[in-house]
């Protein structure tokens, strides 16, 4: 029952389900995702007339008529060249409204700035009338209300397992960043868009929720010491970007997040979550779906103790301790 129960624990890792029921369409082949959302696939498409069901390229699945709020129309060739964020919203989703409020004046922004880049509001909305109050609000695009098939089909492409979600994606329509709520909440001034990740974060109230989307890699550090969360982050960066290059290479998601986290109120209530010591450093990979820890408590933290850390927990070699 223990090995059953792991492995169920991998998959949900290894596919961030954070949602049930989920379904998702792999390539027996080459094992890769062909499709993370296979219950609107399902839906959408009951006789299976477009299996297997792979992705399409965002310029196909985008394609026809966006409006504006004004009434006005625009064929979505218009978007050629733009940088593009497809925003997952819904006025009935009260962090929906709250994050609109900010994007609204990260778009003013971002337009002033002379950027190419627009936003399409993809609407999950219970009503045509409610779409319409919420829209109001938007200075950017949105597919139609009533082009549901549409609206699915992008909900497809993305995975969308929760709003409110913002895709960022370059001109060419590749995804830059699904973490876009967390960058317009983290850069109110803009200054790094398009918002390419960065292979380390340091953990805040905003990204806090990333924590539940798979293992992690916590550095703790004594914050109140001059550059040290800083230097964590150097110290880290090298493995995580070897790490996220290793699984790029084979077209996969990183297994890991890294995160630095320093000393405030959220990273105190994290410790006492997890029932972590005290001690700064403090190395941990915290697995919050399997409710595990992995915690390596020593004096002095070397980039060669976090990769021999990392490649151990890779490897299986480590004994989780229960959150």
């Amino acid at each position: 029952n223990e090995v059953i129960m792991l492995a169920r624990l991998k998959l949900w890792n290894k596919y961030r389900i954070s949602n049930i029921p989920s379904l998702i369409f792999l390539d027996a082949t080459t094992g890769k995702v062909v499709c993370r959302n296979g219950l609107l696939v399902i839906r959408d498409d009951p006789e299976g007339l477009e299996f297997p069901w792979g992705p399409k390229p965002f310029r196909e699945v985008i394609a026809g008529p966006l409006l504006r709020s004004s009434g006005q129309s625009l064929e979505s060739s218009s978007l050629e060249g733009s940088h593009v964020g497809v925003y997952f919203s819904a006025h009935w989703c009260p962090p929906c409204r709250s994050l609109t409020r900010v994007l609204v004046e990260s778009y003013r922004k971002i337009k002033e700035a002379g950027q190419n880049f627009e936003i399409i509001f993809v609407s999950a909305d219970r009503s045509e009338e409610s779409f319409k109050q919420y829209f109001s609000e938007m200075p950017w695009l949105a597919v139609p209300y009533t082009d549901e098939a549409r609206r699915s089909r992008l909900n497809r492409l993305y995975g969308i397992q929760g709003i409110p979600t913002l895709i960022v994606l370059d001109p060419q329509g590749e995804v830059i960043t699904r973490q876009g709520r967390v960058e317009v909440l983290n850069d109110e001034d803009c200054r790094e868009f398009p918002w390419h990740p960065k292979p380390v974060l340091e953990l805040s109230d905003s990204n806090a929720a990333q924590l539940n989307e798979g293992p992690c890699l916590v550095l703790f550090v004594d914050s109140e010491d001059d550059g040290e969360s800083e230097a964590a982050k150097q110290l880290i960066q090298p493995i995580a970007e070897k790490i996220i290059a290793k699984y790029k290479a084979k077209e996969e998601e990183a297994p890991l997040l890294f995160f630095v986290a320093g000393e405030d109120d959220m990273t105190d209530s994290l410790r006492d979550y997890t029932n972590l010591p005290e001690a700064a450093p403090l190395l941990t990979i915290l697995d919050m779906s399997a409710r595990a820890k992995y915690v390596m408590d020593v004096e002095e933290i070397t980039p060669a103790i976090v990769e021999a850390f990392v490649n151990d927990f890779l490897a299986e070699k480590l004994k989780p301790e229960p959150i």
